[in-house]
């Protein structure tokens, strides 16, 4: 069966509206609330994104994945380190890492995106969920 055309397109047109929201000039510590800015909402998605990458690379080749992890504690204990980000940088480090894991998306072999669907793990395919949750937070707040 392989990955649901319906993701592939959505993880791209989110990774489009991230990159257009990188072409603009923005205010990177618009308040988003809970102590986050928008600085930060784009480095935590640069490291969910990545940390899909690296489930899917673990799975890809060695056929397995780590235990589960608790994203809630995750994101309070990463919010100091994500601060201290410089901005522009967050952008770039969302940006690389939602084109990287799209690529990994892309290039997983059909048999083993199913098995990842199986096992209720389809968010490590479908990041434009993610993506789109954050960036319409971003956008509202910038206006």
């Amino acid at each position: 069966m392989g990955i649901d055309e319906g993701i592939l397109r959505d993880n791209a047109e989110q990774l489009a509206r991230l990159e257009a929201l990188a072409a603009r000039e923005i205010d990177f510590s618009r308040d988003l609330g809970g102590g986050w800015t928008v600085g930060v909402a784009l480095a935590h998605m640069a490291f969910w994104d990545r940390r899909a990458v690296g489930l899917l690379k673990l799975w890809d080749g060695e056929g397995r994945l780590p235990d589960s992890i608790y994203e809630d504690l995750l994101n309070d204990l990463l919010l100091p380190e994500w601060l201290a980000i410089e901005p522009p940088k967050a952008m770039e480090l969302a940006v690389d890492a939602a084109r990287a894991v799209n690529a990994a998306v892309e290039s997983l072999e059909p048999d083993k995106a199913d098995a990842i669907v199986m096992m209720g793990n389809q968010f490590m395919l479908a990041r434009g969920n993610h993506r789109r949750e954050h960036l319409d937070q971003i956008e509202e707040a910038l206006g």
